[in-house]
C-alpha cells in the first residue's frame, strides 16, 4: 500500500493493482490532459489533469466498496481509476468531435482497456475487461457508483474544479454524500439524510456551468479548438484514432505542424488572440428556434463568412444543447419508496427550470470583424429588436 497527498481527499491509498494500473502509459497520458481544457486563460490556476481527478475518483470509490461483492471489487476498483482514459486532448474540448468521427463516447473503453499493457494488469489481477468496461460506461449496477446521475465522479470534480479556479461554488458534503448512499432493486439510490447534500450538489454544478464550464472565454477557445482539429482531420493531417490517443502538447504540435487554418489558430491560442463574441443572447432574446439549426452549423457558419466577406472558419456558431441536469432522475428513499429528487425537493425543482437561463447562443469571430459579423448573425437568428445584448467584452 502507498499512500500519496492530494489537495482535496488529503491522503489517498493505492494498493498494488492501482500501482500497476497508474505505471500503464494510457493513465500516464492522463497527466498530460487538462481537467478543464482552456479554462486556465480565465482561471490561471486550472491546469490540474484527468490524472489526479482519476485518483480521486478512484479514493471515493475505495469509500463505497464495501456496499460491493467482494469478488467485483477489484473490477470496480479498476474502472474508477481508468474511467476518463477515453478522453482525448483538451478533454470536452475534442471530445464531440471524436465522437463523431469514432461512434464511440469517452466512456466507452473497451477498445483501449484490450491493448497493451493495461489489459496485461487487468488480465494478470484475473479482471474481466468486459466487466470494467461496463461498470465504466454505467452499464451494471456496481457501475452506477461512477457513472449515474448522482456518482463519484461529479463528487469529486465539482469540488476539485471549484478549489483550482477558485470560485466559491464547489461546496459539496461529499462525505455525507457517499455515507448516505445505498442500493434499492440494484439501483443507486440515496437515503433522505442526504437530501441536503444532493441540494448542495446540484446548486454548486448550476452556478459552475456559466462561471467556469461555460464561461464565454472557455467556450470560445473549445471551439476554435475543435474547428482546428476539424480542418485537420478533412485535410488528412490528422485520422480520429491518433487525435484521441494524443495528449494535449502533442496536439498543439500536430497544429502547428499541419499549417494554414490550424497553425493560425494554434498561434491565438498559445497567445490567447482569440476570437470576440459578436453575438451572445439566450433563448428569450431569439424570435426563432435556434436549436434547429445544431445539425447543420457547419452551413450556418459559411452562409455567415460568405455574407461578411471572410473566410470560412473565422466564424464559429456554437449551439449548446438544451440545458438539463440528468442529477434529476436520482431516486431518494423516503419512508422505503423511491422518489425522483425533483420530487424529493422544491429547490432542485426550481434549478431545472432556472438553468435554461444560463443557455446561450454564441457567434465567435476576430475583433475585427465582429460588427459586421454581429449584425448578420442578428438579422439570421432573429434576435429581437429590443434585445439588450450582453456586454461585449475584450477579455
Amino acid at each position: 500500500m502507498k499512500v500519496i497527498r492530494d489537495p482535496i481527499h488529503d491522503h489517498i491509498e493505492l494498493d498494488e493493482l492501482a500501482l500497476s494500473l497508474i505505471d500503464t502509459p494510457v493513465v500516464q497520458r492522463l497527466r498530460r490532459i487538462r481537467q478543464l481544457g482552456f479554462s486556465n486563460l480565465v482561471y490561471p490556476g486550472a491546469n490540474h489533469t484527468r490524472f489526479e481527478h482519476s485518483l480521486g475518483v478512484y479514493h471515493l470509490t475505495r469509500m463505497l466498496i464495501d456496499q460491493v461483492e467482494e469478488h467485483r471489487q477489484k473490477e470496480l476498483l479498476a474502472a474508477a481509476l481508468l474511467h476518463d482514459v477515453g478522453h482525448g486532448p483538451f478533454s470536452h474540448a475534442t471530445e464531440h468531435l471524436i465522437q463523431r468521427y469514432t461512434k464511440r463516447k469517452h466512456d466507452d473503453v473497451e477498445a483501449i482497456l484490450r491493448k497493451g499493457s493495461v489489459a496485461d494488469v487487468l488480465r494478470d489481477n484475473s479482471i474481466s475487461i468486459s466487466a470494467v468496461a461496463s461498470h465504466i460506461r454505467g452499464e451494471t449496477s456496481i457501475g452506477q457508483i461512477i457513472n449515474s446521475e448522482i456518482d463519484v465522479d461529479k463528487m469529486d470534480y465539482l469540488v476539485r474544479d471549484a478549489h483550482y479556479t477558485g470560485v466559491a461554488f464547489g461546496l459539496v458534503d461529499h462525505v455525507r454524500l457517499i455515507h448516505e448512499i445505498s442500493f434499492k432493486e440494484n439501483k443507486l439510490v440515496l437515503n433522505t439524510g442526504g437530501l441536503q447534500a444532493a441540494e448542495s450538489l446540484l446548486v454548486s454544478r448550476f452556478l459552475m456551468h456559466p462561471t467556469v464550464y461555460f464561461h464565454h472565454v472557455s467556450r470560445i477557445a473549445e471551439s476554435m479548438c475543435t474547428h482546428a482539429a476539424q480542418y485537420m482531420l478533412e485535410n488528412g493531417s490528422l485520422s480520429p484514432a491518433m487525435l484521441q490517443r494524443m495528449d494535449d502538447a502533442e496536439f498543439m504540435m500536430n497544429m502547428k505542424g499541419s499549417g494554414g487554418y490550424a497553425l493560425d489558430i494554434a498561434g491565438r491560442l498559445d497567445e490567447r488572440r482569440l476570437f470576440k463574441r459578436a453575438l451572445y443572447v439566450g433563448f428569450d432574446s431569439l424570435n426563432c428556434d435556434a436549436l434547429k439549426f445544431r445539425d447543420r452549423v457547419k452551413r450556418v457558419e459559411k452562409e455567415i463568412a460568405e455574407s461578411a466577406g471572410i473566410e470560412p472558419g473565422y466564424v464559429i456558431v456554437d449551439i449548446p444543447e438544451k440545458p438539463h441536469l440528468i442529477e434529476m432522475r436520482a431516486q431518494v428513499l423516503i419512508n422505503g419508496k423511491m422518489t425522483a429528487l425533483d420530487k424529493a425537493s422544491s429547490l432542485v425543482a426550481a434549478l431545472e427550470k432556472a438553468q435554461t437561463d444560463n443557455w446561450r447562443l454564441g457567434v465567435f469571430t476576430p475583433p475585427e470583424y465582429r460588427e459586421k459579423v454581429g449584425k448578420i448573425a442578428r438579422e439570421f437568428f432573429e434576435v429581437k429588436k429590443d434585445t439588450k445584448q450582453f456586454r461585449l467584452t475584450e477579455i
